[in-house]
């Protein structure tokens, strides 16, 4: 249905992929969909400061992937996140087997993230 997502069809993707039994309504919606907003700003902060908060990112991730499933979240988190984030997310999306190590091969991924990660 979607050959390439923009932001006129962005919430039609997110909304045929959205799986929330226990949702409640729209607003429910639009707040899992802010969980993308917060990892955007997670990654952000990691790349100013260097201070990574791998739980709390981890965490919004593995909702994100229980609400979308994995092929619709990784699709929808390359979407939102701006390409300069894209190394460390790589990462993170690798330590939770959303992607295979083939995929992204122009992104690479962030060793230091995978050495953090790899300790948990």
């Amino acid at each position: 249905m979607y050959e390439k997502i923009t932001n006129d069809n962005v919430i039609m993707f997110a909304i045929k992929h959205y799986d929330n039994p226990q949702c409640e309504g729209e607003k429910e919606f639009y707040d899992d969909m802010k969980r993308f907003k917060y990892i955007k700003r997670l990654l952000r902060k990691h790349k100013d400061t260097n201070v990574l908060k791998e739980r709390l990112l981890l965490n919004h991730i593995i909702v994100l992937h229980n609400l979308f499933g994995s092929e619709a979240c990784v699709t929808l988190l390359l979407f939102k996140i701006q390409r300069e984030y894209w190394s460390t997310l790589k990462s993170f999306l690798l330590f939770l087997n959303m992607i295979r190590e083939d995929e992204l091969r122009e992104i690479k991924e962030d060793k230091n993230v995978l050495e953090i990660l790899r300790k948990l």
